[in-house]
């Protein structure tokens, strides 16, 4: 059996947005995009530990312009959208598989796990949390911070 391996695309944005059917979903300013995937491992304890990494990641500057602070420390806001393609495997053929990805019926929980996790580690520090639409053919928008982009996979982060 595999290990659990939750994996999110994090993203420091100026600003990002989700649309479903020319809809805003969700629409956050300065802060974190977070593109989540589930594996069929997974379990809401690896949801909630790396949503602790992430919301204690230093990824915003001090003053001397060097990345040295968290979300925590700094307020803003999540946008936390689900991305089962986060799961594509393609080093065989050239159509992805999703074998590893948890199936709709399992991802939906361990999706709403990990956002009361992050709304949990999040409360009193003046940070906001938004979200897609859970299984929504979905427009992501938004503006890179810097770039700053980590890819994070909790086979790797712990």
């Amino acid at each position: 059996m595999m290990p659990s391996a939750m994996r999110a695309i994090v993203q420091r944005v100026t600003r990002a947005q989700v649309r479903v059917q020319s809809h805003v979903v969700g629409s956050i300013g300065r802060g974190l995009l977070l593109l989540v995937g589930f594996s069929t491992e997974d379990t809401p304890d690896s949801g909630r530990a790396l949503a602790e990494k992430i919301v204690g990641l230093r990824l915003f500057d001090n003053e001397q312009g060097r990345m040295d602070h968290s979300i925590l420390e700094t307020g803003g806001e999540v946008l936390v959208v689900s991305q089962f393609t986060l799961y594509g495997d393609c080093r065989k053929g050239r159509r992805p598989s999703y074998t590893r990805a948890a199936s709709p019926e399992n991802a939906r929980p361990l999706y709403e796990a990990f956002l009361d996790s992050l709304r949990d580690l999040l409360r009193g520090h003046d940070v906001n949390v938004s979200q897609g639409r859970f299984q929504a053919m979905m427009e992501v928008e938004s503006v890179n911070d810097g770039p700053v982009t980590l890819l994070l996979d909790s086979e790797k982060v712990f």
